[in-house]
């Protein structure tokens, strides 16, 4: 069945007929942010993008200096395909889809929550952890290390959220640390 295509009859007795028909085309999921060619979940056009544009320019560069216009046109070519499977590998290092699903549906379980705040009030905490691993991890900073600026793009960001960095620390740090122990797994798996 089509990714586009879902059933959904137990939740919708109304349209069931039309959840029934696999003729019957269904809007994509908003949140699966999917791939315009292959329909995949979790497309990356900006990451793409970038790493083809800067590979390609390097490879533009390197091909007129070796071999002149023709060889700066396949230096831009095999820079930009080469560039721009980077830029998405890299950029799906993170899909902030998962991760926002995963603490949306989780955030009540955690000891640290305040039953007088909704999962709306602690996302920008999560969202601040998750990037923030992203970003510094990378350069070998821990969570403390780079806890000063998180905070402060947090207070940048998020300064009139219900919650203060106080009470969005241990948020932000928990969603640091699932990548980090996700990332451990998967270095152990690779080995």
């Amino acid at each position: 069945m089509n990714a586009n295509k879902r059933i959904n009859s137990d939740r919708d007795p109304v349209n069931r007929d039309l959840d029934a028909n696999p003729n019957v085309d269904r809007a994509p999921d908003s949140d699966t942010n999917p791939d315009p060619i292959t329909g995949e979940h979790g497309a990356r056009p900006v990451g793409t993008g970038i790493g083809a544009a800067g590979a390609g320019t390097i490879g533009t560069a390197v091909g007129v200096a070796v071999g002149g216009p023709i060889g700066g046109a396949v230096g831009a070519v095999i820079g930009s395909v080469a560039g721009g499977l980077l830029g998405k590998g890299v950029s799906e290092t993170l899909d902030p889809t998962v991760e926002d699903e995963y603490w949306r549906h989780s955030y009540a379980t955690r000891p640290y929550v305040d039953p007088d705040h909704s999962y709306e009030d602690y996302s920008p905490a999560y969202r601040t952890g998750y990037e923030g691993y992203s970003t510094y991890a990378k350069d070998g900073l821990t969570y403390q290390d780079a806890e000063p600026h998180l905070r402060t793009r947090y207070e940048r960001e998020y300064g009139s959220s219900r919650l203060g960095w106080d009470k969005a620390r241990p948020a932000s740090q928990d969603a640091w640390h699932r990548l980090e122990h996700d990332s451990a797994a998967n270095d152990t798996d690779i080995k």
